[in-house]
């Protein structure tokens, strides 16, 4: 399963009120320039310093709530209900014109023991999401889990900035239910895909620079390979 959207919908005009006060603070540009173009720009409501700016993965820590998160009460709400560890929790703003390039980010499949979650705060309806080939759209308020060890790609073909909620969590019982509520198989494994040498490589290398037990242990699995 590439994707769930979840029954569960969000406040758009909480959300959107909330992002005006944090939208006047410092986004620094996405640190991964090589898969994208345009102007892709992130904040953290929690981090591993506990600073906005700090939008690097970092390893064996725990991550701390920032000065933005506290602009955003409502946003705060959202994060206790789901009954979860989390790491990453990020805004991230993708301008008009841009798009971010076909990639995978390995490690970010449920089936990994962690997971990716979107909520769409402010978007246009030429704003698409393709994961395999398949073209979505998130809308304002959703909430959807992508698998990002799948290939996926965005593109903001509109004429206003798409911004989106990102929280990262780690699978537990309380998540293996909703999931499960919602059609994800419990039994899935990971896929276990056997890549060629220059893509190995070049993950390898990627994974190193996030420096995480998470990267760590994919580089363990890759070497694996060779």
């Amino acid at each position: 399963m590439n994707y769930i959207k979840f029954s569960t919908s969000y406040h758009t005009g909480k959300l959107q009120s909330e992002l005006t006060e944090v939208l006047k603070e410092e986004w620094p540009l996405h640190f991964n320039t090589r898969d994208f173009n345009g102007d892709w720009r992130s904040i953290s409501l929690r981090s591993a310093s506990g600073q906005n700016k700090d939008i690097y993965a970092h390893p064996d820590v725990t991550y701390q709530d920032t000065p933005a998160l506290g602009l955003m009460p409502y946003v705060k709400e959202i994060l206790d209900s789901w009954k979860c560890d989390k790491e990453a929790v990020r805004l991230l703003s993708l301008a008009p014109g841009s798009f971010i390039k076909p990639h995978q980010d390995q490690g970010c499949s449920y089936a990994d023991g962690q997971f990716r979650i979107h909520i769409p705060i402010v978007t246009n309806p030429e704003v698409y999401f393709t994961i395999e080939d398949e073209r979505l759209h998130l809308a304002e308020g959703e909430c959807w889990y992508m698998d990002f060890s799948a290939t996926h790609s965005i593109v903001n073909a509109g004429s206003s900035a798409r911004v989106h909620l990102i929280i990262d969590g780690i699978r537990n019982d309380w998540t293996d239910q909703y999931f499960a509520q919602h059609g994800y198989n419990l039994s899935e494994k990971s896929a276990g895909v056997v890549h060629d040498e220059a893509t190995r490589n070049g993950m390898i290398r990627e994974l190193e620079q996030m420096n995480t037990e998470t990267a760590r242990r994919l580089i363990a699995q890759l070497r694996t390979e060779i």
